[in-house]
């Protein structure tokens, strides 16, 4: 098969879409935050509770953001979602390169960090409008890790635009937003997703028809493990992130190259989170499960162990970029088979639940910091994404989810259609 060929299959179209999408509203306009932390400080003259509470602020943004898309994607559909993310991203950054006092700055970052809330779950729909169900999972998963390239970019680049230059940085940052923001809109298919109507013509298991999302439809039995994990996860990756340069940075001095070599490390590790969709089709979410938060507890304690420590620090980004990259799409598969009849709604609900844990992470582990320590912070931090590990999927999808009773819930079964554009 040629390679033009290939390149007319819908799943490179909207694969490199979500790619470019996802790549710069996490891994620049939310993530690049983290990354720049001490220019940030110095700069502006701030402590670690303050940029502690600017990261939960921007994380308040990125929940607004998906209040708004539960109750608009299925009015305007997944693209005109994605386009507001983008445009949020674009402004954001663009801010934040102009900003000369912290007002400004935060400004900026809240704008920039809502666009991850516009862009992550309109994706859901748009999946399950073009990609054929035999490749849905590893089209997810491949949308997923578009923050471990935008972190792949990123990091490089703090390498020789760093101190008096971050600006230039950022302004990079907001191009390639507005570029993503293009692209998203000429191949992504408009108008609302019509998943609704296999919602209305699929019978529960009493017979009866099911009724539009209430309540109990978002507080389903089998969802609860589904957002306690989302929790845990928004919690972990919102410390990681906001404080993981700042660690380094701290043990090594500002002025080492080890940090930018940390986030390129860390993104390019991360990449391999693209094979996360095989991984839960060959062994389904209980073992991606355990083998992912298992990853994220080693790798955010030994920041807390030793920050200072290269092969630590190593170890560490090498751990941390494929397991949370694979933790966002091990969420999106999860949410999928639990909501299958409304996927954008139900993995809205599903980030609700992240954002809870994003917005109480920077802010209680910041205060956390400044009386103890950073180093302790992240021993809390690594202690919770432990516990993780007892709060498991079941092992496979409820009866009501559209899906085949097969081995470890890895399989969606043969009974949904695909709603074509």
């Amino acid at each position: 098969m040629t390679m033009t060929r290939i390149m007319r299959r819908p799943e490179w179209h909207v694969g490199l879409a979500g790619l470019s999408a996802i790549g710069v509203t996490f891994g620049f306009a939310r993530y690049g935050y983290g990354l720049y932390l001490p220019e940030f400080r110095r700069e502006f003259n701030l402590s670690v509770g303050t940029v502690g509470l600017i990261g939960s602020a921007s994380y308040v943004g990125f929940v607004v953001a998906l209040l708004l898309v539960g109750t608009l994607v299925a009015r305007f559909g997944p693209r005109s979602m994605v386009i507001t993310g983008g445009v949020c991203a674009t402004v954001g950054m663009g801010l934040v390169t102009v900003a000369r006092d912290p007002a400004v700055l935060t400004t900026g970052l809240v704008l920039a960090g809502m666009s991850s809330g516009w862009v992550w779950a309109p994706y859901s729909d748009v999946v399950d409008r073009v990609i054929p169900r035999s490749r849905r999972e590893r089209v997810m998963a491949v949308i997923a890790t578009g923050t471990a390239f935008g972190v792949v970019v990123a990091g490089p680049l703090a390498l020789f635009l760093r101190h008096s230059h971050w600006r230039h940085a950022w302004l990079v940052f907001a191009v390639a937003a507005l570029a993503a923001t293009v692209y998203n809109a000429l191949v992504l298919p408009g108008g609302p997703h019509r998943a609704a109507s296999y919602g209305a013509r699929e019978r529960s298991e009493g017979g009866r028809a099911r009724s539009g999302p209430g309540r109990g439809w978002f507080l389903r039995r089998r969802a609860i493990p589904l957002y306690l994990t989302a929790v845990s996860y928004g919690l972990v990756g919102a410390v990681y992130w906001a404080y993981a340069i700042e660690a380094i940075a701290g043990a090594t001095g500002s002025g080492s190259a080890t940090a930018p070599v940390f986030w390129t490390l860390m993104g390019l590790a991360g990449t391999a989170g693209a094979l996360t969709g095989h991984a839960i089709t060959r062994y389904g979410l209980r073992r991606t499960h355990v083998w992912l938060f298992t990853g994220l507890a080693v790798a955010v304690a030994l920041l807390g162990l030793a920050p200072g420590s290269l092969p630590a620090v190593a170890a560490s980004a090498v751990l941390y970029g494929p397991c949370f990259m694979a933790g966002s799409a091990l969420l999106a598969v999860w949410s999928y088979y639990t909501f299958p009849e409304q996927p954008s709604t139900g993995f809205t609900a599903t980030i609700l639940f992240v954002g809870l844990g994003t917005i109480t992470g920077p802010a209680t582990l910041g205060a956390l910091a400044d009386s103890h320590g950073l180093r302790s912070a992240f021993l809390v931090t690594a202690a919770v994404a432990a516990t993780t590990l007892l709060v498991r999927p079941g092992s496979r999808p409820g009866p009501s989810s559209g899906t085949d009773q097969s081995r470890n819930g890895s399989r969606p079964g043969r009974g949904k259609r695909v709603v074509a554009s």
